[in-house]
C-alpha cells in the first residue's frame, strides 16, 4: 500500500469537504494551498466600517483559494527573509497555532510551507463551540497557544502573552472576512476540556479561542 502523503487540489478539496464524516475520515491528507492573492481587498477604513460578528453561516465550503487567502491574512509569513508574520507576537515567539476544523478532518496550518497538515480525519466542528451553528458552518479555526515556545516568562505571563497574540490574529481574520464579504465570529465559549483531547493536544498546548468562518447565512 502506498502510504506517501497525498496533496489535494482545489476540486478534490471541495469534494472532500462535501463528503459525509464517515467517508472523509478515511481521507486525511495534507492540503497544498495556492499562493495567496495579495492584490485583493478593499480600503482599510471601509473594512473597519463593515467588521462585525456573525452567528449564521451558509454550510457551503470555501474555495481553496479563499481558504489560502484567509489563512495567510490571519497568520501567514509576510517577510520570507525573516519568517515574520502578518500579526505580531511577543518576542517573536510565534506561539499560536491555527487548527482548522473541516467536515473532512482537523488540520494544522503550516505557515512556512503554506499548507494544511492533517491531524486526523474526524469531523469535530460541533465540539468547537457551545452554539448550534458551529456544527454546520464550513470551518472553524481554533487558536491554540503552544506555551512551550514561550521562554523567560512566568506561567501567568504566558497566558497573557498568548491571549494578546491570539487577539491580533483574530482581528486579522475579521478584517479579511469584512473585506471579502464573508461571515465570521470569534468565541471564548469553548469546552476546552472536551475539545483538547479531540484535537490531540499536548498538556502545554492551550486553546485560546475559536473562530468560525463561512459565507453569510440567511
Amino acid at each position: 500500500m502506498d502510504r506517501r502523503p497525498r496533496f489535494l487540489t482545489g476540486g478534490v478539496l471541495l469534494l472532500l469537504l462535501a463528503l459525509p464524516p464517515t467517508v472523509a475520515a478515511q481521507l486525511p491528507a495534507p492540503i497544498e494551498l495556492p499562493a495567496p492573492q495579495l492584490d485583493r481587498g478593499r480600503p482599510l477604513m471601509q473594512v473597519l466600517r463593515d467588521r462585525q460578528t456573525s452567528r449564521t453561516f451558509d454550510p457551503r465550503p470555501l474555495p481553496l483559494q479563499e481558504l489560502s487567502n484567509l489563512l495567510w491574512a490571519a497568520w501567514g509569513i509576510n517577510r520570507p527573509d525573516s519568517g515574520k508574520r502578518t500579526a505580531p507576537s511577543a518576542v517573536n515567539w510565534q506561539e499560536i497555532d491555527l487548527y482548522v476544523a473541516l467536515p473532512g478532518g482537523l488540520y494544522r496550518y503550516e505557515a512556512a510551507l503554506h499548507r494544511l497538515a492533517p491531524v486526523h480525519g474526524r469531523d469535530i466542528r460541533a465540539a468547537t463551540g457551545t452554539q448550534a451553528f458551529v456544527a454546520n458552518a464550513p470551518l472553524t479555526i481554533v487558536l491554540v497557544a503552544d506555551l512551550a515556545r514561550i521562554t523567560r516568562a512566568s506561567e501567568v505571563d504566558k497566558e497573557w502573552y498568548s491571549a494578546i497574540d491570539a487577539g491580533f490574529i483574530s482581528q486579522n481574520i475579521y478584517l479579511y472576512c469584512a473585506s471579502e464579504e464573508l461571515a465570521t465570529g470569534v468565541r471564548a465559549l469553548v469546552d476546552r476540556e472536551q475539545l483538547a483531547p479531540l484535537m490531540e493536544l499536548r498538556p502545554d498546548q492551550r486553546i485560546v479561542v475559536a473562530q468560525t468562518v463561512g459565507y453569510p447565512g440567511p
